[in-house]
């Protein structure tokens, strides 16, 4: 009878859910750091029924602020304060659920004091990366989750990766780039393998196939050592269908629209019309960007944190230089101020990008920091100016009847819109649409004209990769299409585009125009730190504008005729004062501009004044 009873107590006891041992799947952040200026930390908790777990702990300098539950058992959200003189080492977390214990040992580091988090500005020239198209350094992570590389598909995987790009850094530093921003690198582990990034399935990991977090942290060191700055590419507004917590989300509303799929309306005015209808807004900001990625809702607190956090947790992991936003206007404002702010405490020389994108200049300036035509602050430093890329993009042709230098003129001329049009992020093309350079331009008279206008234009330039060896491709083509593999990037390439053996004669015209123009334009304070005054091109179609620092002058002459253009310079004496020449920066041909210039057709000047 004795040994029934202990068999039948054993038994219950093995089917207790109180004997079950306490299971903790994730913890995000996996660490944090002391010494940070925000004392408050938020610790994710996700395991099965850890809900229902009471916790404690005691550690020299840090608290238990409050500690929330949520809808689902299987989630705790954890607030420490550290104090300002807390020390680094392991946080003991007790958890208790009935008669079962664990403890956590959750790791504080000390502050990462390496080189980094330097922000950038109109010193500096982005150079935009898709990383699976731009060289493949690692073979052996190429093919994982069934997904294979197919170079011959477009929309496939290609097998770039960070290792690629690593070994290219003396390459980008030769050319004149000083700032590396790459296309998403985080985790992208949905069916068919998402090789652009925006689909992210871990915010805390790198995708394997692009490398690991320590070889991310890496590359930005490489950098670093060689002058180089990093932008990291983030997407708050959603996440991939196949993140880990679709499956288990933490709160009701993690996910917009009930997290079912409803599209959105795609109409970014709505963020900003005073007019707009609270449906059509909630479904602009609310509505899903596809069916494979979900809409995240900023205003769950909870969740708003948990962003906020991981964007502070890689600039202070890896010490990038900056942040471009995607999809930025599809968002909550307040969250993004609230972003924005936490991000400058921490970091105040930091700068953030926001994917701004319309086609009017209000669109941008009504994002930026500051705003003249809001009254809230948005604190975002520089936006994405679209308008002016669209403009760009229909312009420098002289092959057709056109006045496009006039309605280049008039999208600078709507500046006074701006709080800091010095600030804005410009550019010629992206990821997103059709390169500058065409497959029927028979010559590179639009790519230089275009060229010269970008760097030498108020705003931080960004440069697509394969810009400088004159890369093609349309967006109606596809995204695929346009997002070219590098060449030479691959083990067995034909032709190596990396050497200027490599490159045909127009490539090598091309980059060698490229490479005169980025780096004088280091060396040039009143393009990099300048104001900007311009004239009217519509008497002659002839686009005239200085950058004016002090004493240092840049003229820069565009002509958008195709015959060549005589012009008087009188009219210029504001800028010109009692400088007699100009040497083109160019070709170094000195020129009189006591008198006339002569600007070749569909050509350029940049002309340092003496």
């Amino acid at each position: 009878m004795r040994k029934n009873t202990l068999i039948l107590l054993a038994f219950a006891l093995l089917m207790s859910p109180m004997a079950k041992a306490i299971n903790i799947t994730r913890v995000e952040p996996a660490n944090w750091w002391v010494g940070m200026k925000n004392h408050r930390l938020q610790v994710m908790v996700y395991g099965p029924g850890i809900g229902k777990a009471k916790l404690t702990m005691t550690y020299p300098g840090v608290k238990i602020a409050e500690v929330d539950k949520t809808d689902n058992p299987n989630y705790l959200f954890i607030y420490l304060d550290i104090a300002a003189g807390a020390k680094p080492g392991n946080v003991a977390l007790h958890f208790t659920a009935g008669n079962e214990k664990m403890v956590y040992n959750y790791p504080l580091w000390a502050r990462n004091r390496e080189t980094g988090a330097l922000g950038f500005n109109a010193t500096d020239v982005l150079y935009l990366i898709t990383p699976d198209r731009f060289a493949n350094g690692n073979t052996n992570n190429d093919n994982l989750d069934s997904v294979v590389v197919n170079r011959q598909n477009p929309n496939a995987r290609h097998g770039g990766d960070l290792a690629g790009v690593v070994q290219h850094l003396d390459y980008l530093k030769d050319l004149g780039i000083t700032t590396i921003w790459l296309n998403p690198t985080q985790e992208n582990r949905i069916r068919g393998g998402s090789y652009h990034g925006y689909a992210i399935t871990d915010y805390y990991k790198m995708d394997p196939r692009f490398g690991t977090n320590d070889e991310f942290r890496d590359l930005v060191r490489a950098g670093h050592k060689k002058g180089l700055k990093m932008v990291m590419d983030m997407v708050f507004n959603h996440c991939g269908s196949s993140h880990w917590w679709m499956n288990d989300l933490p709160t009701k509303d993690w996910i917009n629209d009930s997290a079912k799929f409803v599209q959105t309306t795609g109409n970014t005015i709505s963020a900003m019309d005073i007019h707009a209808s609270k449906t059509e807004r909630d479904q602009f900001l609310d509505g899903w960007f596809s069916r494979g990625m979900p809409d995240l809702n900023q205003r769950n607190p909870h969740l708003a944190t948990y962003l906020i956090q991981n964007s502070i947790w890689w600039i202070e992991y890896a010490r990038i230089d900056g942040i471009r936003q995607d999809t930025y206007s599809y968002m909550d404002f307040d969250f993004l101020s609230r972003w924005c702010k936490a991000v400058y405490n921490e970091y105040p020389d930091f700068n953030i990008t926001g994917e701004t994108w319309y086609n009017k200049s209000g669109s941008p300036a009504w994002w930026q920091a500051n705003s003249k035509l809001d009254n809230k602050n948005s604190y975002l430093k520089t936006s994405m100016d679209f308008p002016l890329t669209f403009v760009c993009q229909k312009g420098f042709d002289t092959k057709v009847e056109s006045h496009y230098l006039n309605d280049i003129y008039e999208e600078i001329a709507q500046d006074f819109l701006y709080p800091d049009p010095y600030g804005l992020l410009i550019f010629l093309d992206n990821h997103d649409m059709s390169r500058f350079n065409r497959e029927g331009d028979t010559d590179l008279k639009r790519y230089k004209q275009g060229l010269a206008f970008l760097l030498t234009m108020r705003g931080i330039p960004e440069i697509f990769y394969g810009t400088e060896i004159a890369m093609t491709g349309t967006k109606e083509q596809g995204d695929g299409r346009l997002r070219k593999d590098f060449p030479g990037g691959w083990p067995g390439d034909t032709t190596n585009a990396f050497t200027r053996k490599g490159r045909t004669p127009t490539q090598n015209e091309a980059w060698d125009y490229l490479q005169i123009l980025l780096h004088w334009r280091k060396t040039s304070l009143a393009v990099t730190q300048g104001t900007l005054v311009h004239y009217t091109p519509s008497r002659s179609n002839v686009y005239v504008y200085a950058r004016i620092k002090g004493k240092h002058v840049v003229l820069v002459m565009l002509n958008g005729t195709s015959t060549d253009k005589t012009i008087q310079m009188k009219r210029f004496s504001d800028v010109t004062g009692t400088y007699t020449k100009g040497i083109d920066v160019l070709t170094g041909q000195i020129f009189d501009i006591r008198q006339t210039v002569t600007v070749p057709a569909s050509g350029e000047l940049v002309m340092d004044l003496m």
